[in-house]
C-alpha cells in the first residue's frame, strides 16, 4: 500500500517507520526545510516504547533518554505520592526531541521524506487519494495520514470548522540549559499557588530542561523570562526552587519557549475512506498530563494493527477510529480531573489514576 504521511514530527515519523516495517511504501511530506522538533523534551511511557521496539529503535531511544521517577512537591519542597499505586504510575522516559526525530528519520529513510512540502489539500476518489502541495505538485497514494499537528490542514478539509482553540489562560514556558549542580533527581512535579506547576529534570547527562505552566495565567507583561520567573515564584517557598529561579534567570531570552496551549475539540470522526488523523491532528491535548506524544504513538500502533488484520482499507480505518475515539473519551475526562486538582495531594492522586489507567488499558503492540 502507498501511504502518504502529512507531517514529519514525532508521530508522523513513527507512523512512517512502523508502516515501512510492515512493507508499505511510505512518503512523508514535511513543510519545514529540515527535520526538526518544536519543544525541548518529550515524555515517553512504556506503551510508546513498545512501538519503538517493534520498529527496531527501542534500544537506541532508551539510551538517549533519562528515566523520570516523578514525585509531587508542594511549594516548600515536601514530597508526596498517592497511596494505592506502584512506582510504574510515576515513571517515564524523558527524551530530547531533536535527537529522537533524527533517529526516526533515519529509520524511515531520508529519501522517503520530502522537505519543504506544504500540504494545501487533497482529492479523495474511490481508487486513490491525491495530495496537493503549495508548489503545484501532487502526490498519489492509497492512504493519507494526517499527522500535521493541532493546526492540521488535513483535518481542516476533512472536518471544516474543527480549528484548534486556545485553552484559555493555559500558558507554558520551557527551555533546555546546560546541566549544573541542581538536584540530580529533579523537582518534577511541583504544584504551586495560583494554579501553577513546573520544575526541572535532567534530559541528558549534560542538559537540564526546566518548565513552568499556569492555568488562568492572566495578562502577560514583561519579557518571556520575566513572565516565566513570575510564575516560577509561585513554586518557591522556604528556599525550595532557588535553583529553578536561577536557571530561568540565566536562560537567554531567545532560548525560552513560550506557548499558549491550543486544544483540538472532540471530533465527530477521525477518518474517511482513505484519510486518517493521528496524534495532535486528531486530539491535541494540554501537556499537563505529559502523555500527548505517547498517546499519538499509540494511535500509530492501533492503525498499523488494523491495516494488518482487516481485509479492506475502509474496515481498517473504521476499526481504528472506533477504538481511538472511545479511548479518548476517557483520556479527556481524566486529563480534566488532573487539571482541576486542588493542590499537590489531589494532583498526585489524580495523576497516578490517569497514568495507571493509561498503562493498564494500553493496546498491545
Amino acid at each position: 500500500m502507498r501511504a502518504i504521511i502529512a507531517g514529519g514530527g514525532l508521530v508522523g515519523l513513527t507512523a512512517a517507520a512502523s508502516l515501512r516495517r510492515d512493507g508499505h511504501q511510505v512518503t512523508v511530506l514535511e513543510q519545514a526545510p529540515e527535520i526538526r522538533a518544536a519543544g525541548a523534551g518529550i515524555g515517553l511511557w512504556p506503551n510508546a516504547l513498545r512501538e519503538f521496539d517493534r520498529c527496531g529503535i527501542g534500544t537506541v531511544v532508551r539510551s538517549m533518554g533519562h528515566e523520570i521517577d516523578a514525585w509531587f512537591f508542594d511549594p516548600a519542597g515536601r514530597a508526596m505520592r498517592s497511596a494505592g499505586y506502584d512506582d510504574s504510575a510515576y515513571r517515564y522516559l524523558l527524551v530530547p526531541r531533536p535527537q529522537l526525530n533524527a533517529v526516526l528519520a533515519d529509520a524511515v529513510g531520508r529519501s522517503r521524506i520530502t522537505l519543504g512540502a506544504r500540504v494545501n489539500g487533497y482529492t479523495e476518489t474511490e481508487d486513490e487519494v491525491v495530495v496537493h502541495l503549495d508548489s503545484g505538485e501532487s502526490v498519489h497514494g492509497d492512504l493519507l495520514i494526517g499527522a500535521d499537528g493541532v493546526y492540521s490542514q488535513v483535518r481542516a478539509q476533512l472536518l471544516p470548522g474543527s480549528e484548534a482553540q486556545p485553552h484559555a489562560g493555559n500558558v507554558a514556558w520551557r527551555a533546555v540549559v546546560p546541566a549544573g549542580d541542581e538536584r540530580l533527581d529533579g523537582t518534577v512535579l511541583t504544584i504551586g499557588r495560583e494554579r501553577t506547576r513546573g520544575g526541572y529534570s535532567r534530559i541528558t547527562a549534560r542538559e537540564t530542561m526546566w518548565f513552568v505552566n499556569q492555568f488562568e495565567a492572566g495578562t502577560l507583561t514583561g519579557s518571556k523570562r520575566d513572565r516565566a520567573l513570575e510564575r516560577a515564584r509561585h513554586l518557591a517557598e522556604d528556599g525550595w526552587h532557588e535553583d529553578l529561579l536561577g536557571m530561568i534567570a540565566a536562560t537567554p531570552e531567545e532560548s525560552i519557549l513560550e506557548n499558549q496551549i491550543m486544544l483540538v475539540p472532540p471530533l465527530p470522526r477521525w477518518t474517511s475512506p482513505r484519510v486518517a488523523l493521528i496524534g495532535d491532528a486528531a486530539h491535541g491535548l494540554s501537556p499537563h498530563i505529559a502523555a500527548g506524544g505517547t498517546l499519538g504513538i499509540e494511535d500509530v500502533g492501533v492503525l498499523r494493527n488494523a491495516l494488518a488484520t482487516t481485509s479492506t482499507l475502509r474496515e481498517a480505518l473504521t476499526s481504528y477510529e472506533q477504538l481511538r475515539m472511545h479511548r479518548f473519551e476517557q483520556v479527556r475526562k481524566l486529563a480534566d480531573e488532573v487539571a482541576n486538582a486542588g493542590g499537590p495531594t489531589e494532583s498526585a492522586q489524580r495523576y497516578a489514576a490517569f497514568s495507571h489507567w493509561m498503562l493498564t488499558t494500553a493496546p498491545i503492540a
